[in-house]
């Protein structure tokens, strides 16, 4: 029976989910089986202010205002209908961060974004005092940071939350946090569902010397689990959010969750031993983990999953950009011999080529560091190609070396858990522009991490999607459904996806392409000293 989605918007059976990007804002509305049927989006851009990467209050609130009307707009477009109620809404946003306030609710200073690194010295010495691995992204060595520096603002902190938290909190009057995107603010007790009390004295007891008048647990934001409400849209939020007046207050909310949980949800990966791999511009893989591990690594984030399982995050900052500059090299080549190729055409095109080659990549290495990377100790940006006189130079084995380079660092860091630690992997889903090419890239991460590989064709639908679903969960779940049953039952049972399981010939050839690159990496840490 078709849908009457005029009927199912004005009965608000309908759910809401919004996710600030670093380069885009997205709002995608879904109906009671999660199917998206509106969205809308804004570009944004941060900027580099004093050294710092930020958005301002007036980007993230006239950038959210602006992605709601174009949803509002594409369902009056599409079904003649204004908006007016939803069943639920759901935010998120890339993760962490630092954003901090003081009583009367002002922001103390610019939204410090995930991307600055200037807090490196508190994470370091955060990792020694914990020994568990805090990265320099974390909101805890953000907040220890500032209190190294000895900034003024510190002392009149009331309350510290991430960009969805902000959000969330002037749309509900709430200050809570989903717990994945609580678990990269200060970690998360093993087993529980709370911030780790050993370590919250920890805290407190080296801050002590600085007399400051809080303690962190009071600053940080309430807990809350995927499935809990987690507060209503308040007259002032819905006025903040639609400023036509249309839409009512009273909507519900789900936790405000970060990209990462809204990532494992829109992936079908919230279950242990399943994991999820974005692989774009950078790449992360995300490992739901039976349990915790033996030792604290410093290549290996912990995190949660959305109702708190333990979760191994390996995040490199590097995957297809070197990859993309030597396609656009024999774009240019192309030209010049008078051949125009449409670009998806000359990436299939090179990419299938790579299928070609020898197994090891003919001996041949690449490094795609068009920036730093923390996993392989390498300190600054230097892509490199290199080769002996002996190698099976190709273009078949300089395309496939490239492919196994964007993937080179995410083994290194996938390695420890798979191998070291015995971690139990039993699927894996892909998404992002790696696998645009059907197959390849696909069958390169599968080799790489020995087990199947799927991509699904929603994947593409990515965050807000996900955190669509997570608002959805709250208020169509069935009593006691878990949030893994509910994904399989009522969001992925039928969807299409290719699941491709490793070649062990090309397992085979990554295992010898990944000695060499370990063995290689001096060479690049001397480049960034010599370059």
């Amino acid at each position: 029976m078709e849908k009457n989605y005029r009927q199912i918007i004005e009965n608000g059976k309908t759910a809401l989910g919004i996710e600030f990007g670093s380069t885009r804002i997205k709002a995608v509305l879904v109906d009671e089986d999660n199917v998206p049927i509106a969205s809308g989006s804004h570009d944004w851009e941060n900027r580099l202010e004093n050294g710092i990467w930020t958005y301002t209050l007036e980007d993230i609130w006239t950038g959210v205002q602006d992605c709601y009307v174009k949803m509002a707009e594409d369902v009056r477009a599409k079904y003649g209908v204004t908006v007016k109620t939803l069943g639920a809404i759901g935010f998120s946003a890339m993760m962490h961060g630092y954003m901090v306030f003081d009583k009367a609710g002002e922001l103390l200073v610019p939204f410090r974004t995930w991307r600055n690194n200037n807090a490196a010295p508190a994470a370091e010495q955060l990792t020694q005092l914990f020994n568990y691995h805090i990265p320099a992204r974390w909101s805890v060595a953000h907040l220890y940071q500032a209190i190294l520096n000895g900034e003024e603002h510190v002392k009149d902190i009331d309350f510290q939350t991430t960009l969805e938290g902000y959000v969330h909190w002037k749309l509900t009057g709430r200050k809570v946090i989903g717990i994945g995107e609580a678990s990269g603010m200060f970690p998360i007790a093993a087993g529980t569902r709370c911030y780790n009390p050993a370590m919250l004295k920890q805290f407190d007891e080296l801050i002590a010397p600085y007399g400051l008048p809080f303690k962190v647990e009071d600053i940080l934001p309430e807990i809350l689990v995927a499935g809990e409400e987690a507060g209503r849209l308040t007259e002032e939020g819905a006025k903040l959010l639609d400023p036509s007046g249309n839409l009512q207050p009273g909507i519900p909310f789900c936790p405000p969750e970060g990209d990462a949980g809204t990532g494992m949800v829109a992936t079908n990966s919230v279950a242990p031993r399943t994991g999820n791999v974005s692989a774009g511009t950078s790449v992360f893989a995300m490992i739901v983990l039976e349990k915790e591990l033996s030792r604290p690594y410093d290549e290996i984030d912990l995190v949660t999953t959305p109702v708190g399982d333990p979760v191994g995050m390996v995040h490199c900052n590097n995957c297809t950009s070197d990859l993309n500059g030597w396609v656009n090299l024999f774009d240019e080549f192309a030209k010049l011999a008078g051949v125009e190729i449409a670009k998806p055409d000359l990436y299939n095109m090179l990419y299938f080529c790579s299928e070609k080659g020898d197994k090891d990549c003919g001996g041949l290495l690449a490094y795609n560091y068009v920036s730093n990377e923390h996993i392989t100790k390498v300190d600054a940006g230097r892509p490199m190609f290199v080769r002996t006189s002996e190698s099976n130079f190709s273009l078949a084995n300089f395309m496939r070396a490239h492919l196994f380079a964007s993937l080179g660092v995410l083994k290194v860091g996938c390695d420890i858990m798979l191998k070291e630690e015995g971690v139990r992997l039993d699927a894996i889903t892909g998404h992002g522009g790696l696998f645009k090419t059907e197959r390849v890239g696909q069958s390169y991460l599968a080799a790489a991490i020995n087990a199947p590989v799927t991509v699904m064709k929603t994947a593409g639908e990515g965050g807000a999607w996900g955190i669509a679903i997570l608002a959805n969960y709250v208020v169509t779940k069935e009593p006691g459904e878990s949030l893994q049953d509910y994904l399989n039952n009522k969001v992925f049972a039928g969807q299409e996806g290719v699941t491709l399981a490793p070649d062990p010939a090309d397992v085979a050839g990554f295992e010898e392409f990944a000695k060499r690159y370990v063995k290689g990496l001096p060479i690049v840490r001397e480049a960034v000293k010599d370059m």
